[in-house]
């Protein structure tokens, strides 16, 4: 069923992996769709799309009232900039409706250089409270896709707030749901070189592991999400978008999953009753369904231990069907079923021709009047005139060698040019050849839906600064109010993580940093709700005089109240743009660079003038966090449900191994969300000498988490021996290699 007029209050947003899917998408009923090209883009295992698709996907959705947003949403690198911008000037000037991001250089380049184009916070940007909302508002988002961890109240609460500031608030209504909170995921990065950040997640979270102590062989696969029975409470809180996940699934799930969406969403605008039947949902991949998140519900029975189709256990269920014969026969049904779909959705799209327009270009003119060129496309019909009139010329003339080399621009990647046309042109004339520019621009212009096109832009060259000679500084980042005193030493800055459920200890956290004031707080990447709120309460009393911080939403409000802020290890950073977008827009001092990335990566990043650069150097390795108990499917656990008083109150690891014997240690602190570490801890002593004059500071994490890594010394030791061997005493590394036992560092070595 198509789109109608009492939809404008809400887009059904639809994946597009490949062009069958995005035709499935449009016949579907989709309002738009989100699609990635064969680079920049956060699903490198879908098919993609090329440049030369694009255009002509763009016009057949367009004809159907559709609208195509492109994804670019992964971090950068220094060396992609030039490619990244060739790109933009070519997307500028085509018809798309968006760009969704999650680069904060990518961000700041758009917003400076290519303003046209509107852009959408990306789900890796991991948006969960009010201040994100507001930095990413700052960079110009209209649109920011919200955490799929959040519950309906949290969601409205942002989807009000981001009314008055005019951002529109999307949320993922169906399809997979992650383990762990988007853009904080590290663990197919850390285990295989395969980041999440660029596309590449090789899902490690549905692997199988050795059977756990309650009996479960996937440990980390949770169920799809689906709230096809809570539209009403999505459109009660204001949401806009509702966004289905899937741009690695075939065409036919595309189909199914968004008829089913557009025809409950419309019975919901034409007040019909809403559509209860999830048999053809159940029909395609899925892995049985969930809307805990949604509901605030944060249970066991979210997880399913099977990452596989779980279409034929659900039938077969509902059937009753045990005997292998009566299974035989719910399968052969699924099967017809499927095939019945694959073929509507074969004639379905059948018609809708994403091929290069014929662009045609007739030329006409005689000696003493003006030069016309006729042009003709499939969808339309109009002439352009010169301004002067023909004349004869002896010398250079108008033939099909200059009408070739002036028009082979408009044989762009929307229309394919014939062999021009001049069998109406006298011979032996000319007109100034600046005015044939003009007539190709005005073509241009005409053939863009009378946009003129945008100038392609070019990045300055960077000056080369010369090299300041700096001995970096030492900080230690601690949690633990007993460590103050031994890791406080003269020349090392102490940072103190302050916890996520920050409600519950504002009061005793305030008192801890005015009786230690050379403390500096380091907040955490999550910060929902009244933990949010407790935070900016925090600020406001304790006015600290610099802070790090994980959450841009913290960053946002540190630089209202004027205070120095460093943006954190999680916030992901990967190149000069982001750094510059920091400085100039929120007012950030200094920032630290991504473990993700390798020491040729590192390299070329150029910091802006004054801007100081970070880098850890030892810290237990978090490979995700989730607003999910971990220990339910590991150790097991008493409690049904995951709520604020576990988040508060629970401490406890586990560990669980998978069957290629990579194990991984299961870990929550008091006041913070569970978390998965890699048994290893990371340590990386090369770059202190590999990249010399870069880094303002290098930072040690001696935090107590319970990894496998064997430090046989106290805090008080290490940080001396850390602070010696950053100041140049070669001598220290060998002690140190000794002291900490069993480390890796394949990220500095693999990157991204």
């Amino acid at each position: 069923m198509g789109n109608n007029a009492m939809r404008s209050n809400f887009e059904l947003l639809a994946p597009g992996g490949d062009i069958e899917s995005i035709k499935a998408a449009i016949v579907a009923g989709a309002d738009a769709i989100y699609c990635g090209l064969d680079n920049f883009n956060a699903r490198n295992r879908a098919t993609n799309i090329t440049f030369e698709d694009l255009n002509g996907i763009v016009r057949v959705a367009h004809q159907r009232d559709c609208k195509i947003f492109l994804t670019l949403n992964i971090m950068i690198l220094e060396s992609e900039i030039p490619a990244v911008i060739r790109l933009l000037n070519k997307l500028v000037n085509t018809k798309i409706d968006g760009v969704i991001l999650q680069d904060l250089g990518l961000f700041h380049l758009i917003k400076q250089h290519f303003p046209t184009l509107d852009v959408h916070a990306s789900t890796q940007v991991n948006s969960h409270n009010e201040g994100q909302i507001l930095f990413m508002g700052q960079l110009n988002a209209s649109r920011v896709n919200l955490s799929r961890e959040l519950n309906i109240k949290e969601i409205k609460h942002l989807a009000q707030f981001g009314h008055q500031h005019n951002v529109l608030m999307e949320v993922f209504v169906h399809g997979s749901y992650c383990i762990g909170f988007s853009g904080l995921c590290y663990i197919s990065s850390a285990k295989n070189g395969n980041s999440g950040n660029r596309g590449r997640c090789s899902q490690p979270c549905r692997d199988q592991y050795q059977t756990t102590a309650v009996g479960k062989d996937y440990p980390l696969n949770m169920k799809d999400n689906s709230a096809f029975s809570n539209l009403e409470v999505l459109a009660d809180a204001g949401v806009y978008s509702l966004k289905v996940e899937g741009r690695i699934k075939k065409s036919h799930y595309v189909y199914t999953v968004v008829d089913n969406w557009s025809r409950q969403l419309d019975n919901y605008c034409n007040q019909k009753p809403l559509l209860a039947d999830t048999r053809e949902l159940y029909t395609v991949f899925n892995r049985d369904f969930s809307n805990s998140y949604l509901m605030g519900d944060i249970n066991k029975a979210m997880f399913i231990d099977n990452p596989r189709d779980n279409s034929v256990d659900h039938f077969a269920q509902i059937a009753d069907a045990k005997s292998e014969t009566e299974i035989q026969a719910v399968k052969r049904k699924l099967y017809d079923d499927k095939t019945t779909i694959i073929k509507t959705v074969e004639e379905r799209i059948a018609d809708l021709d994403i091929s290069l327009l014929a662009l045609e270009l007739t030329i006409i003119g005689q000696v003493g009047q003006p030069l016309i060129i006729q042009v003709t496309t499939p969808l339309q019909q109009f002439e352009v005139t010169s301004t002067s009139l023909l004349r004869q010329s002896d010398n250079t003339v108008l033939d099909s060698d200059c009408f070739e080399k002036r028009f082979r621009s408009l044989n762009n990647g929307e229309y394919l040019l014939s062999p021009i046309d001049l069998s109406q042109l006298a011979a032996d004339v000319v007109v100034p050849f600046k005015e044939l520019t003009q007539m190709r621009d005005q073509i241009a212009c005409v053939l863009n839906g009378n946009q003129p096109l945008v100038e392609a832009f070019e990045l300055p060259k960077a000056i080369r600064k010369p090299i300041v000679e700096m001995t970096p500084r030492l900080s230690v980042l601690i949690a633990n109010p007993a460590d103050i005193e031994a890791v406080s030493q003269p020349d090392t800055a102490v940072y103190y993580q302050l916890p996520e459920a920050m409600a519950m200890e504002g009061l005793k956290l305030v008192s801890l940093f005015q009786d230690n004031p050379h403390l500096i707080p380091w907040f955490p990447a999550i910060l929902i709700g009244e933990n949010y709120q407790a935070t900016v309460t925090f600020l406001e009393q304790v006015k600290p005089s610099r802070i790090v911080t994980n959450n841009s939403g913290v960053g946002y409000v540190a630089h209202q109240l004027g205070l120095a802020w460093v943006a954190g290890p999680q916030m992901n950073i990967s190149n000069s743009l982001s750094l510059e977008c920091l400085q100039q827009e929120f007012g950030c001092v200094g920032a630290f660079i991504s473990n993700e990335i390798k020491r040729s990566q590192i390299k070329p990043i150029a910091a802006p003038a004054g801007f100081e650069l970070y880098y850890s150097i030892y810290h237990p390795m978090m490979l995700l966090m989730s607003r999910q108990c971990l220990f339910h499917q590991t150790v097991g656990c008493k409690k049904k449900r995951f709520d604020d008083k576990c988040l508060r109150k629970c401490d406890k690891s586990a560990s669980i191994i998978n069957l290629t014997e990579a194990s991984f240690v299961v870990d929550k602190q008091r006041g913070d969300h569970n978390a998965l570490y890699s048994p290893e801890n990371f340590l990386n002593l090369d770059i202190v000498t590999e990249i010399q004059n870069k880094f303002t500071g290098f930072m040690i994490d001696l935090r107590d988490i319970k990894t496998e890594t064997e430090v046989n010394a106290d805090k008080a030791m290490v940080v001396s021996l850390f602070d010696t061997y950053i100041h140049g005493d070669i001598n220290a590394r060998q002690i140190l290699e000794q002291t900490i036992v069993g480390t890796i560092c394949q990220q500095y070595k693999k990157g991204l």
